[in-house]
């Protein structure tokens, strides 16, 4: 029980407002850019240390990942949005180690948050 209250407190929270922005990004990316890095972000927050994310967001990504959409727009936001509240370093390793369009993605999400 003290383990989860751990976890818990290390996952941060993103403002609403933030998330908008963050999501706004991720409607400007291409197709490319969301085939190359949506697998790569779904494994990162699936073998953090904290575990999957057992909340409405993680039901959301197992929903889209199970009905082959993960690889969407939609897709994209919600991975971004639960690597932030897991896995944040992890996730700009990804995108840093991607095409143009990833690393800009990453630059502009640091500048948000």
């Amino acid at each position: 029980m003290e383990h989860l209250s751990k976890i818990e407190q290390k996952v941060e929270k993103i403002s609403d407002i933030k998330k908008s922005q963050i999501y706004e990004l991720a409607r400007k990316v291409s197709k490319e850019t969301i085939d190359e890095v949506c697998p790569a972000l779904l494994r990162t927050i699936m073998n953090t240390e904290k575990g999957p994310l057992k909340t409405q967001l993680g039901n959301v990504i197992f929903h889209l990942q199970k009905n082959d959409r993960i690889n969407t727009v939609i897709g994209l936001q919600k991975l971004l949005e639960a690597s932030l509240l897991v896995a944040r370093e992890s996730m700009f390793k990804v995108l840093e180690s991607s095409d143009d369009d990833a690393k800009e993605l990453a630059q502009k999400i640091k500048g948000i948050i």
